[in-house]
Parts: structure tokens; C-alpha cells; sequence
């Protein structure tokens, strides 16, 4: 993510709301793609709750990457957490969340 100046707070610093969605997508996206690798089809996963901690401001002109890591896991739930670092590697936010996992065992239909 590439901070602009109109995601940012009156004091010229990322919004935190904005560091929340980065890090509720990489998560979102990471609980998939672990029930996938768990022999389900996902029908859904819907973040339950989420904790973002806020550790550095981060002003315009950022590049910020964020990565996602299930940290357990089950046929209904998945435990995730999240990193955020800037563009010298430091820390700036860390999230973690709880996704509720609808699976499906049952093969695709196939198209007609």
C-alpha cells in the first residue's frame, strides 16, 4: 500500500482505520487460502473480531506490505495474525482476528 495524502489524519499520518482494512484483507484472504489447502471449498469467511495494534505513525509517501499467517485452525474457525511494516522494515502495525470458516466438502457442480 502506497500512503497518499488523502488517507491521512489532520496531524499527516495514516489513518488507523486504513491499517485496520489493510490488515483485515491480507487476513481475510489468508484464512482462505488456508481452508482451501485444507481440502474444503470456502463458501464464506467472516472476520468475527479484530485487534489492531498501532505501534508507528506512518506519514505520506509509505510503502507499506502487510503479511498474514493462520495461527490455528479448524473445520469452523481460523486464528490469524497479521504484520505491517514500511518500506525500512519496521513494524508499524501488528492485528490479530478471529475468521468463521464456511465449508463446503462437496465437489463443484459442473457448468451445463
Amino acid at each position: 500500500m502506497h500512503v497518499e495524502e488523502r488517507f491521512t489524519n489532520p496531524l499527516g499520518v495514516l489513518q488507523g482505520g486504513f491499517l485496520a482494512a489493510l490488515c483485515d484483507s491480507a487476513m481475510g484472504a489468508s484464512s482462505i487460502t488456508w481452508a482451501v489447502g485444507q481440502g474444503g471449498r470456502v463458501e464464506r469467511s467472516a472476520n468475527a473480531e479484530m485487534k489492531v495494534s498501532f505501534l508507528r505513525p506512518v506519514p505520506v509517501g509509505s510503502i507499506l506490505t502487510c503479511t498474514a499467517i493462520v495461527v490455528s485452525g479448524g473445520s469452523r474457525v481460523a486464528f490469524v495474525e497479521a504484520d505491517v511494516v514500511d518500506d525500512a522494515g519496521r513494524r508499524v502495525a501488528r492485528a490479530s482476528s478471529t475468521y468463521l470458516l464456511s465449508l463446503s466438502t462437496e465437489p463443484e457442480a459442473a457448468d451445463s
